[in-house]
């Protein structure tokens, strides 16, 4: 039988290492975006600020999915609670909200509705 008290230090860093990997991850971005808006400025002048908001927009939208990962080990592994899950459906259910609405700023379209899907 495993001893569930041992593993809390093991699915702490478990959290913890999800966590600080979605927060690289979004700073990450944020230069990668800043590096290909500055590379896109200097050869053609036009469009910096599309590819700015689109290459940050996919970083944080990545960086968002790791820290869901991370809330859903901390939740289910460590503090399996009512309130606990109650307070991880409202993370998930903003979180959900909020990547939506980035890729529609992205893409200018909804997810569901992408070129040759055969969608009107």
């Amino acid at each position: 039988m495993i001893d569930a008290p041992a593993l809390q230090p093991f699915m702490h860093a478990v959290v913890l290492f999800f966590e600080v990997t979605g927060v690289v991850v979004i700073l990450g971005g944020f230069f990668l975006a800043v590096g290909r808006a500055a590379r896109r400025w200097k050869s053609s002048g036009g469009h910096v600020f599309d590819t700015l908001r689109a290459t940050f927009g996919r970083g944080i939208l990545l960086g968002l999915e790791i820290l869901i990962a991370a809330d859903l080990v901390r939740t289910i592994a460590m503090d399996l609670t009512l309130y606990n899950l109650a307070v991880l459906a409202i993370l998930i259910g903003i979180r959900t909200v909020l990547s939506l609405s980035l890729e529609v700023e992205i893409d200018g379209r909804w997810p569901w509705r992408r070129e040759g899907s055969g969608d009107c």
